[in-house]
Formats: structure tokens, sequence, C-alpha cells
């Protein structure tokens, strides 16, 4: 049996009272086989089949094509449709149901397949090849943290650090800020951004995982290390320097019907999809370009341009990498894997478009016109902008759908190259086995030549889940070896086995965050032969009636094995609060001290749609004192109580949208000061507004109406609760050193509890949160 971590082995030496009399043995050095290789694996975020240029898109990515040319390209590479089921999956080698995370993180419940706890019986790769004398690290996006472990309380179990990886440098959340990002080295808050102008994440990201190759390299030559590098590019808000943008000037002008016509030509053309593929149809749902408001298609031709640039931008942080690691003399011993994307492009920034993420994440879609007035603003620091679904469903370009559709390709098929000039011979090749993300663990660890380890830290282990497909590297024709494959995120759902794909498309459209359909016969299944059918685009349903029962009889049988069952498309019971465990529990008070800072919205009071208090008790120093006393959010939604040159302010930021400030008519005078604000609901539904005051030692000095107010979360881009200072992007452009310069004793919060049927309500919106922070 192959345990992990290895056993202590008995001391080989002599030991007598004297020294002259012993022998001493050194310690030894874990270390995994010789010649092991050095593994990067790269995961992109919310990239279609058909975006970048190694797969037909309009998108260059010469980093991309550097890997493809130098080892294999892969075409019929599966992920799971969503993002926290896919990085378990990548990261354990098992199903994302088996590994506990058959959904995102924020809707997680009771149940095996979905309360995102990565359980010990399904070890990482990263835990593994650590214990096999592996340096570790992962720079990036991790989104598969339980959300009640995100606090700083932790338990850090879950967390990067508590999973295998030595080294973490990124962020827990499903997007962040490429400008003023809420990061973490290991499990510290840190602020690389200050005081920088130039600052972009991304590029930061690239840098500390350059310097990490190289300090491992010196200090340990002959170590290999493992790197998992996944940015939270090309995920929402689209945010690039305009110089990347601005190349993509004019080249979507036709709009997006145009666009998947020309990538579905180059695809042809390049060899990437066969000949005979078929491009399926625009859905109904989407609106073609042609019936597209007039006024409005600048928006949406900007917003792609800034994609476009975005993904551009990436490809090039990671080209920054690959050099580096040559620069070293490593590269011909690197495995190096480059999935570009966790699922398919993204549908969810709405019909027209976004310019503030908080306002789809809570259910708002904006007015165009409001869009079109900042479109000077998309890509930069100033909002945060996701393209409108027409794009999305162009860059799946052949196949049907998009992100979180898990029964059709447009959400499942993403592409991917992989190269190791000392281990693979056919370089500049394409593959076309059917492959699935749970194949990276066993073909790393054939790479490696280390087993999968029965147990590791006295956990027995699940069997890994997926095939190696080391055996696909050299031989063009090779049977497959991943015959069968489930799929399956919010109902919608298929299975691929032996050459065929029976699916069921459940309903829910990405960009609509409410509504459910009920399961079972009324449901439409179709019936694909993806050997003939490349893009999915014939339905043989009618015609082979008995083959696609044999295919759901496939899926219940998998289903049944990785914990897929219950199917629910029922939103709101995932999203119920009560469904997920709290630290903080259901309290309405919490007092928070200066050390308060980067505390998640979940971790403490929720001040959406309730009346609330806040007591600070506050010494001034003589000559008055400025800065922020509490703050939560960021520049797209938000609040902050503040002193400005010594008078007590309140401002309240609605998605960026309206920015109400209420504020006293004189400075606080030195000595101990009570600071007080009141906010007396509406109530009647979400997001309603209400009457807001400031005290001084308990005397009313100023008041105003907030006509509206954030419904249900003031950010998931990982904007928190902040005493004394405000982290990540500024709820008012005070600047980043707006710190309190008095002293901070503590401050008393209090928040009404909720009438039943606004609980209702707020669970239905934080499911909009949830599935648009993917």
């Amino acid at each position: 049996m192959v345990d992990l971590p290895h056993g202590e082995q008995p001391f080989a030496g002599v030991m007598n009272p004297s020294v002259a009399d012993s022998t001493p043995v050194k310690p030894s050095i874990v270390s995994p086989p010789p010649g092991a290789p050095n593994v990067v694996v790269v995961l992109l975020d919310d990239v279609g089949f058909g975006a970048p240029s190694t797969f037909g898109g309009p998108v260059p990515t010469p980093a991309l094509d550097r890997i493809a040319g130098a080892g294999l390209r892969y075409n019929q590479f599966h992920t799971t449709a969503l993002c926290s089921p896919t990085r378990a999956a990548l990261l354990t080698g098992r199903n994302h149901h088996s590994a506990h995370m058959g959904t995102i993180c924020e809707v997680a419940y009771g149940f095996p397949g979905y309360d995102s706890v990565i359980p010990r019986s399904t070890a990482t790769i990263a835990e593994v090849l650590r214990m096999n004398g592996y340096s570790t690290g992962l720079f990036g996006k991790a989104h598969f943290t339980p959300t009640w472990e995100t606090g700083p309380a932790g338990p850090f179990d879950h967390w990067p650090t508590g999973l295998g990886f030595e080294r973490f440098y990124g962020f827990l959340g499903g997007d962040t800020s490429q400008y003023e990002p809420a990061l973490y080295d290991q499990t510290t808050p840190v602020q690389p951004h200050l005081g920088r102008d130039d600052y972009h994440l991304t590029e930061d990201l690239a840098d500390q995982a350059i310097g990490w190759i190289r300090r491992q390299k010196t200090a340990a030559p002959e170590k290999p290390f493992f790197m998992y590098f996944a940015p939270g590019a090309t995920h929402s808000p689209h945010q690039v320097w305009s110089e990347w943008s601005d190349m993509f000037a004019g080249q979507f002008d036709d709009g997006w019907d145009a666009l998947r016509e020309r990538i579905y030509a180059k695809q042809i053309e390049m060899g990437i999809i066969p000949s005979d593929a078929r491009l399926t149809p625009r859905p109904d749902q989407v609106p073609a370009w042609a019936d597209y408001d007039e006024r409005y298609r600048p928006v949406a031709r900007r917003l792609m341009e800034v994609y476009a640039g975005f993904l551009a931008h990436t490809d090039a942080q990671i080209g920054r990498v690959v050099d580096a690691i040559e620069q070293l003399g490593q590269w011909d011993n690197t495995l190096f894997i480059y999935v570009t994307g966790d699922n398919g492009a993204s549908a969810e920034g709405t019909v027209h478009g976004a310019w503030s993420s908080p306002a789809f994440q809570n259910g708002l879609p904006e007015d165009p016109e409001l869009l079109l007035e900042h479109i000077d603003d998309f890509g930069t620091e100033r909002c945060e902008n996701h393209y409108n679904v027409g794009w999305a469903w162009a860059l799946d370009s052949p196949f049907q759908w998009m992100k979180q559709v898990a029964s059709h390709f447009g959400g499942t098929r993403n592409g991917m190259a992989l190269s190791w000039p000392r281990g693979i011979t056919t370089a500049g090749e394409q593959r076309s086995q059917f492959h699935h993300v749970i194949d990276i663990v066993p073909t790393i660890l054939d790479a490696t030549g280390i087993e999968m380890p029965e147990r590791v830290n006295g956990f027995e282990q699940k069997p890994i889940e997926g095939v190696s497909m080391q055996y696909s590297f050299d031989d063009a024709d090779a049977d497959e070896r991943h015959t069968t494959q489930y799929f399956e995120i919010f109902g919608n759902r298929a299975v691929y086995h032996e050459g065929w794909v029976a699916a069921c498309f459940h309903g829910r459209v990405p960009w609509i965050r409410t509504g459910s359909n009920p399961f079972g016969d009324n449901e439409r299944w179709e019936l694909y032969h993806i050997k003939d059918d490349f893009s999915q685009g014939v339905d043989l349903a009618a015609q082979y009636p008995e083959k696609l029962a044999e295919l759901q009889a496939v899926f219940d049988a998998e289903a049944r094995k990785y914990n897929v069952y219950p199917l629910s498309d029922a939103t709101f019971a995932r999203a119920l609060p009560a469904n997920r465990p709290s630290l903080f529990g259901d309290r309405t008070t919490a007092t928070f001290y200066a050390d308060h800072v980067r505390i998640p919205e979940t971790s403490t009071v929720s001040f959406t749609s309730t009346s609330f208090e806040l007591r600070a008790q506050l010494q001034i120093p003589a000559g008055g004192a400025q800065g922020v006393v509490i703050c939560l959010g960021g520049k797209m939604a938000g609040w902050s109580l503040y002193l400005l040159d010594g008078v007590p302010t309140f401002t309240y930021n609605y998605l960026g949208h309206e920015i109400t400030t209420v504020a006293a008519d004189r400075k606080l005078t030195e000595g101990q000061v009570n600071l007080g604000v009141s906010f007396d609901y509406d109530g009647g539904g979400l997001g309603m507004g209400g009457m807001l005051s400031l005290s001084v030692n308990d005397a009313v000095v100023a008041s105003g109406r907030i006509e509206r107010t954030v419904p249900f979360r003031f950010s998931m881009s990982g904007e928190t609760l902040d005493v004394g200072v405000d982290t990540g992007s500024l709820v008012v452009p005070y600047g980043h050193e707006f710190r309190f310069t008095g002293r901070i004793d503590k401050i008393d919060a209090t928040v009404s509890p909720r009438p039943a049927d606004l609980v209702a309500a707020l669970a239905q919106s934080e499911v909009r949160a949830a599935l648009a922070s993917q």
C-alpha cells in the first residue's frame, strides 16, 4: 500500500556513549523519480472554444500557439461548464460531484455532491506531488474554498495552502479587479497596487510566478516544481490597458453573427474541426446582430474589443512565464498544459452588456443608455464591464450554447494544448480523442512516474476517475480511453458514451438569474453521434429512440455513482443561508475594531435591504482628524463613513450609478466622540430606500434620503468591510491612503431582523449574485 506522507525511516547509523564510536546518518530528502519533469498547468477563465487564434479565433494567442507547436493541440477536451466544479475536478482527478463541487461555492448546499467541501479522500495533485518531493505553487484564482471558511478566522484547511500548495498568491472568489484586486499572499491580505498607476493583476501574477520559479531553481536545481497558473482573466471585469484593446478597433464592427461565421470558416481552414462539421444555428434567445438596435452597437463593439485585448494580454503574460522557464534551461523537461477556459464563453453579461458587475450580479440589468454614456470607461478601473450575450455565443463557435449549459459543447468544450519536448516526439500535431479535465491528474502522475497513493494523511483515497492522456502523445490514431463521461450543472446535463452524446438542456438561459423548470417527462432529450457530428448539429433522438434510452440509462448509472443526485435547478433552495454553515451565525450585532480589515461580507452582519445602526467610539487628536472610519464595498457599490477635513460624512454608492452623501456642517472637536449612523429602511421589498442620519454624541447633526439601495450583495469581486482604511477599490475617490488619523476604540453595528418574505426575496437575489460571480 502506498501511503503519504512517507513513513519515518528507522535510524540506520550507530549510537554509543562516545561520538568516536558512533556513526551519524544524514536525514534523507524525499525526491521524485529521477528525471521527473516540472509541471505547469495554466487554466484561463470564461474563454470560448473559438476565441483563441490557435483554435481559429479572432484573438492572437502566440503563447498558446507556441505550446501547440512544440507539443499537441487537443480539439475534444472538456470542462464541467462552470468555474469551481472545473477547478476541483482539475486538481483532484475526480468528477466534480465526487469532489463535492457540483456547483460554485456561493450556492453550495447540503448534499455530498454539492456541499463545496473537497473531501480528504480526494487529495489534490498538489498534495501528492508535494509529498513526493515537488515544490508546489498556485498563482491566481482559487475559488474552491467554502464561503464560510474565507474569513480571517479560517479554518484554512481548504485554502490553497491547506490543499498542498506551499506557495499561494492570488484570490479566493470568483472574480476580482485587475487594477485593485483583493489578493492574499498565503493567508495574509496584501495590496500590491497601492501607489502604482501601472499595476495589472495578470502581470503581477506572472511576475510572482517567474520569481518563484527562479528562486526555487537556484535553491534546489534538481527539485522539480508544480505550478498552477490560474489568472482571473478572462472572467469579468474585462479590464486591460487601452493599447491592447485598441489593437482590435473596428475588427468586430459587423457583429456577432458575422464573427461566428468567420471563426467557423477559419476553424475549417486550419483543420481545427472536420470539414463536414456543422455551424450550429443561433438560439432564439440570442438576438441577431441585424435586429440589434443600431444606437447601442458602438457599445457592443467596444465591449468585444476590450475583451479581445484582455485575452491577448493574458496570453502574453503566459508567454513571459514560458520564456522564464526556457531561460532557466528547464523547458525540455517541463510538461506544460494550457487549458483555455474553465468553461465556455460567459453569457452572464446580459443582452446589452454591463458597466457595473454588481448591477448584473444583483439581477439589475443596466439601461443601455448608461452604457453608451460610459463607453470610454470600458476596460479601465472606472468600471467592471462584461460583454453582450451575442459575443459569448459567437466565441463558442461552432457549438451550441455557452457557460453554465453542461448539456452542450458550447458550455463544456475548451481548447487545450500541451508540450513536453522530452516526452513528446510528434510536435505540432492535433489530437481528437475525447478527454476531460479529470484526465489532467492521471496524465501528470503518468509523466512523473508517481503512483497515486491509496492513503493520504491517513485518509483512504477514492480512485482517480480520469485517464492518462499519455497514450495519445505519439499516436494520433490511438483508440480513445475516456469512453464515458457525464456532465451536469443546474439540471443541464448530458452523457458521452462510446461516440454518442445524449443531452438535455433544462431550460434556464445563463443571463436570466431566476426561474425553475420541472424535471421529468416534460424535458426534451437530444441525441448526437459525435463520431459523425463534431458540433452536435444533428439531433437523432427521434431516429434512434432505443439508443437515446440506452444513454439515458448510462447517465443515471453515472449520476448514482458520482453523487450527481438529487438533480435540482431550485437555486432558491441552494441559496438559502441556512443551507451552509456560518461561523458568524444569525447574529444581528457585531463589534469592529481597527484590526478589522478585509472582512468578507459573508463573515459579518448583512447591511443590505434592512435598517442598521453604527456607533463608533473615536478619539480625536488636537487639530482634528480625517480618514475612513468604516466602509463596505468598493467603487461599484458600497458605503463609507469617514471624516473629510474633520467633518463627519457618509456616502452611499448605488452600483456606481447614484452617489448620495450626507455630511455634518462642522468638524469633530478634540477628545472622545461617539459618531453614529442610523439608516431607517423603507421596507416593502429588496433594494428600497430610506432615511439616513448622522449623530455626534447622540445628537443628530445631519440627515438625508437614500432613494435606492443595493438589494443583496455589494460585491462579488472581493470588496470587503474595512475599519480605519478602504482597501481594494474605493467607495469614494478619497485616495488609497485615506487612513483614519485619530484612534478608533470600537464600532458597534446593529442590523434589524428581516421579515420572512424579505428573507425569501433575499435568497433569490443571493442566487442571482452568486451565479454572476462564477
